[in-house]
């Protein structure tokens, strides 16, 4: 009797967001060679927002096929899982990604920040010539479009083998993106391979632990494992079975792939790679990925971690939780402690960051410990959520406003002019930046209030749900940390902020200022107007030790695109932390199922 076909059924309109977003990837790559160099970056850019927005409306569009009788969709058999949070975290990805494609579009004159041609040797007559002819980088947009279609894939991956490939399609663009800075291109192409080589390193590690855990259940899909373990659970009830499956490869594995996971999220101590990558990447680069990489890891650990806790009996179970807490606590510790003896804006944001991942960490640690036969509590999802987005449009705009903030150098034979070089980053140089650009320093200073958690901001609303998640499990202790470790973190924001408002501005940035203006920084950025030396803290002397450069300091006016960035993530900052409400609402139906 010959064998039975079953004609397999694909809900393209499921799959729609995934084909619109890696298929833009790939015909960016086909109008690179098609299309004439002058016509490849307004297209590539206008193709991938088209492609984001489109994608985040069909996300949205598909929360109607959800509901009470159906909270959870399979696609491709179960290879990808629809649910609230899934949908909820990818549309939150799709939009704080176009924000950050705004930033990286940014070509303000003299003011790119991605090498014309990035396989230059730095420094050489190559890379000066293509320099000089104006030559671009548009092949960053179809990279950045296959970063975005892995962080989507990731949230909602139904299989082991779903999540390693969104792990990878997500991670080889970015080693590239990297490595392809304008500017001080030793340090960026360092921090390329510094990323590449430990992101190797964390991706065979998650790989491994997915192999163990098909080796305990024999099954590659997330419902099928979740299936062979309660049928485990009940033989070890019943005493058929004594339960030691359960401690063995399956706690590895799952191990294992949470440190792959913790690796992106840039949790300690799987941290070490991210202030030399976040600071040698171009700056709309470590924007898109301190916000959006963040966004898809954690799906990723949430996944894994809420899916697998369940089969565990109480001990390994308890393990785990402590291992999170743990991680947690640590994080917290590294990000707050180290940030506060920084001197480079980019360094300091990337330790807020790992901070930060610590804070969202207390939530998804905030699982009470469960009976092997009780319900998973989704209560830390809808914080998560909301943490997420607060960081997420707080970083973009944060990452922006440093672009603009330049270093300049008098122009070679040529009286009067200034170049633009890369961002000044040096906390020195940012001191007066409130007389230079109020504006500009004015939204700087609210992102920095939300990373801060002060109220009427996104970040108070997002740190004060995940310290009540905690609160409300039992796990206080782990919320105080939080608040201290807070507390810590306010003291390197508020520097910044003095520097910004209560400290002049050293002389005026023009040619004929000499080498050694830019040396007495320190000395003349702590007089008041009057001539009266001000009294400098322990925080403010270190932000205002002697810069690198002999340059001056300028503001870029920005394009269209990095002014409308700032501007949208300042306004849904405000608007979170004053009516959060209605967010709150929306993401408290991922709390319902499953995630």
């Amino acid at each position: 009797m010959s064998p039975v076909f079953v004609e397999p059924t694909v809900d393209w309109f499921l799959l729609a967001p995934y084909i619109l977003v890696l298929g833009g990837g790939v015909l960016g790559v086909l109008l690179e060679a098609l299309l004439p160099a002058r016509l490849r970056r307004p297209v590539q850019l206008t193709l991938s927002l088209v492609v984001l927005l489109a994608a985040a409306a069909m996300m949205g569009a598909q929360w109607s096929r959800l509901s009470s009788d159906t909270p959870v969709l399979l696609v491709l058999g179960g290879s990808v899982v629809l649910t609230y949070f899934s949908l909820i975290l990818q549309v939150i990805i799709l939009v704080i990604a176009a924000l950050a494609l705004l930033v990286v579009a940014d070509r303000t004159p003299g003011g790119g920040a991605f090498a014309p041609t990035a396989a230059a040797v730095p420094g050489s007559d190559y890379e000066e010539l293509a320099r000089r002819k104006g030559l671009e980088q548009t092949e960053i947009y179809p990279l950045f479009l296959f970063a975005v279609g892995g962080m989507m894939v990731l949230p909602a991956a139904g299989d082991l083998i779903t999540m390693f490939i969104g792990l990878e399609v997500l991670s080889l663009p970015l080693y590239v993106l990297v490595g392809m800075a304008r500017h001080r291109r030793l340090l960026s192409q360092e921090a390329s391979l510094k990323y590449f080589l430990l992101g190797s390193f964390a991706s065979a590690i998650f790989l491994m632990g997915a192999a163990l855990v098909y080796g305990w259940a024999g099954k590659l899909r997330l419902t099928d494992i979740l299936g062979a373990g309660l049928n485990t659970m009940q033989a070890s009830m019943t005493g058929a079975d004594d339960g030691t499956r359960l401690t063995g490869l399956l706690v590895t594995g799952v191990l294992m792939m949470l440190v792959g996971a913790l690796f992106k999220v840039g949790a300690a101590p799987f941290h070490q790679w991210t202030p030399d990558v976040y600071q040698g990447a171009p700056t709309p680069i470590t924007g898109f990925m301190a916000a959006c990489t963040k966004l898809a890891a954690f799906g990723v650990a949430v996944r894994v971690a809420y899916w697998t806790i369940p089969l565990m009996l109480p001990e390994p179970q308890d393990a785990l939780l402590v291992g999170l807490w743990t991680v947690a606590i640590l994080t917290m510790l590294v990000g707050s402690v180290v940030a506060v003896v920084q001197h480079d804006v980019k360094r300091v944001l990337a330790y807020s960051s790992i901070a930060h991942a610590g804070f969202v960490l207390v939530a998804v640690g905030s699982v009470q410990a469960l009976d092997p036969t009780a319900a998973l509590d989704m209560a830390p999802l809808p914080a998560i959520l909301f943490y997420l987005l607060a960081y997420g449009l707080a970083t973009v705009g944060a990452f922006a406003v440093v672009h603009l903030v330049r270093e300049t150098a008098p122009a070679s034979g040529a009286a009067g002019e200034v170049v633009v070089l890369g961002e000044a980053t040096h906390l020195s140089q940012w001191t007066g930046l409130g007389k230079r650009s109020p504006w500009l320093a004015g939204a700087f200073l609210l992102f920095l209030l939300s990373f801060a958690g002060i109220p009427l901001t996104a970040g108070f609303i997002g740190k004060f749900s995940a310290f009540s998640v905690a609160v409300d499990a039992g796990l206080w202790w782990l919320a105080l940390v939080g608040v201290l470790c807070s507390a810590i973190a306010v003291f390197f924001y508020v520097r910044i902020i003095v520097l910004m408002f209560f400290v002049d501005p050293a002389p005026a940035d023009d040619t004929e200022a000499d080498g050694a203006a830019a040396e007495v920084v320190a000395a003349e950025a702590v007089t008041s107007e009057a001539g009266e030396p001000r009294e400098a803290g322990v925080g403010l002397q270190l932000a205002t030790a002697p810069v690198r450069t002999s340059g001056g300091v300028t503001v870029l006016k920005g394009s269209v695109g990095s002014r409308v960035s700032i501007a949208v993530c300042a306004v849904a900052t405000i608007v979170l932390g004053v009516l959060p409400g209605p967010v709150l609402d929306l993401v408290a139906e991922a709390a319902k199922f499953i995630p």
